[in-house]
């Protein structure tokens, strides 16, 4: 269902907005496990004494090309990563503590009712076309998101909070929110200020022609090939986790879209790009010791793949049957077979390096136990056929699972059902086909997930209300309704936490859906590429980046 990713809470999916299915995005807006701070400085055991260098060309290598690089009508989680090479925000959250904190805000309020907040701008900043940024900048910036026609796109959905903003001056941003909202600051990462200019001058073209506020500005696109951009020498407006306040150091960044796997390989072996990024599961442990790679591994953005259930299905609609369900796969199978073993089993609907989580999920989550997920089916009154496929009252417990990419996983996860008498087919379709079945609810089982850094996703997945949306399950549960209504407006990260808690305990004793994993993001950096650094969103942050030839 989702998958893709962008900094903010981006839902990646490819879910309707490149937002929730597969790739959803978001971030924390209180402090959950800090990934690993670790630089690239492969194959340089005196890497510390090393002076940074200016100049110099950095390639990375992309698996997909981008569809748009306007900042809020992009749908893929490619377009993401340099729309935030290119952008900035209001707000950036700290790598090490998940803290949000402010950027091109130098200071922030929040009311005491939660719904109105007051940015002060930061000085000394201008687009790349030259023009100040301003309060009015941002203003310009959130009316464009809250047109209309700008809706159903990512940055629309975001700002959908928003009654009103406003700049009273030029140093004073003002956003009025319908209601108190825990997870919107975050979301704030994502809307980068754009030119209302080159909009004007651009059309229907700015997104082949974008104009942001970042360390990288945009000097050309080579459709089916690659993107080129140049450093921004005006840049001295980093967030405060860099080291480098100012300019990029290497002079160009050319990302080369590479979609074959073997070619992402071959081309890091033969130093035509110097950083894979989203490196292949199957490559990772040839490079984890190289004295010519460093291989930066994380679970960032968090990210989750399960098994999800059609509720409104008669037999479906049976707790022992989604159980059973729960209990006949072996995670640690599906992690081998589709992600090489670069994963972590998931047992709950958030994963582990998501606030909220809680860590006491696999006490009470559903085992791997085949003989208990049969007793369960008998209970229900479903017998084994000559064929050993179950079968009740002339029915036969069998079902479509949809998904939209053949994976060995698939096959595993059929063979162990049969192997307690629930008779699996599968039906691969594109990924847009598959979003629009999920919505509809045309559909009995399907392999999902998503990318997203805010539990505020269970309520898109989870609440009644979302049915038609997000919510293909079709979960209608009162509880589950008023504790995600609750999550998202609670601004106590202690007292939110413990909501979460509660959600995750509920939606594991229903068994709503199989969790199956939580994949790492790899990606492969060469030796003469220093400075790189881990991202809680994105995973990788290059402001640090420097060549050393």
């Amino acid at each position: 269902m989702f998958h893709n990713r962008k900094k903010g809470r981006f839902i990646a999916c490819s879910l309707a907005i490149g937002l929730l299915l597969a790739s959803v995005v978001g971030c924390s807006s209180t402090p959950a496990p800090a990934p690993t701070d670790k630089p690239n400085d492969a194959g340089k055991s005196n890497a510390s004494s090393l002076v940074p260098k200016n100049g110099g060309t950095v390639t990375i290598g992309l698996p997909a090309e981008p569809d748009s690089l306007d900042a809020q009508k992009f749908q893929s989680s490619d377009a993401s990563i340099l729309t935030t090479f290119m952008g900035g925000a209001l707000v950036y959250q700290d790598p090490k503590t998940r803290e949000l904190k402010p950027h091109l805000a130098e200071s922030y309020t929040t009311s005491e009712d939660g719904k109105t907040l007051t940015f002060k701008i930061r000085s000394g900043v201008t687009l790349h076309d030259g023009t100040p940024l301003t309060a009015k900048s941002f203003k310009d910036t959130f009316d464009r998101a809250l047109a209309p026609d700008m809706a159903a796109s990512l940055a629309g959905i975001i700002v959908s909070p928003v009654k009103s903003v406003s700049a009273p001056d030029d140093k004073t941003f003002v956003i009025e929110l319908k209601e108190a909202s825990a997870p919107f600051l975050t979301d704030l990462i994502t809307l980068h200020p754009l030119s209302m200019d080159a909009i004007k001058k651009f059309g229907k073209e700015y997104g082949r022609n974008p104009v942001g506020v970042g360390p990288w500005k945009f000097e050309s696109w080579k459709t089916g090939e690659s993107i080129t951009l140049v450093r921004n020498e005006a840049y001295q407006w980093a967030d405060g986790s860099a080291e480098n306040q100012g300019p990029p150091r290497p002079d160009k960044l050319v990302i080369k879209f590479i979609k074959e796997n073997s070619t992402m390989v071959a081309a890091m072996e033969s130093g035509s790009i110097d950083i894979g990024m989203r490196f292949p599961a199957k490559e990772a442990n040839k490079y984890r010791n190289s004295k010519d790679f460093t291989l930066l591994e994380s679970f960032a953005p968090p990210s989750i793949q399960y098994v999800e259930f059609n509720l409104t299905n008669e037999i479906l609609q049976d707790i022992n049957v989604r159980k059973a369900f729960n209990m006949a796969i072996n995670k640690e199978a599906i992690i081998l077979a589709d992600l090489d073993g670069e994963g972590e089993p998931a047992y709950g609907p958030l994963p582990a390096s998501m606030f909220g989580y809680d860590e006491n999920i696999e006490q009470y989550a559903h085992k791997f136990n085949v003989e208990e997920a049969k007793k369960l089916l008998e209970e229900s009154g479903w017998v084994e056929n000559a064929q050993g496929i179950r079968e009740k009252g002339g029915k036969t417990l069998s079902f479509t699972m949809l998904t939209s990419e053949s994976s060995p996983g698939n096959q595993l996860i059929q063979s162990m059902l049969k192997e307690i008498g629930i008779d699996l087919k599968i039906q691969v379709v594109e990924k847009a086909t598959k979003l629009e079945m999920a919505t509809n609810g045309k559909f009995e089982i399907s392999r999902s997930g998503y990318s997203y850094t805010d539990p505020d996703i269970l309520y898109l997945l989870m609440h009644s209300g979302q049915v038609g949306g997000f919510n293909s399950s079709r979960i209608n549960n009162k509880q589950v309704d008023s504790l995600v209504e609750k999550g998202r407006m609670t601004m106590d990260a202690g007292e939110r936490k413990k909501i979460y808690e509660e959600i995750q305990k509920i939606v594991v004793e229903q068994a709503y859906q199989v969790p199956l994993f939580m994949p790492k993001e790899l990606n492969l950096i060469s030796k003469r590429i220093h400075g790189v650094k881990e991202d809680p969103s994105m995973g990788i942050n290059i402001q640090d980046m420097w060549v050393n030839e």
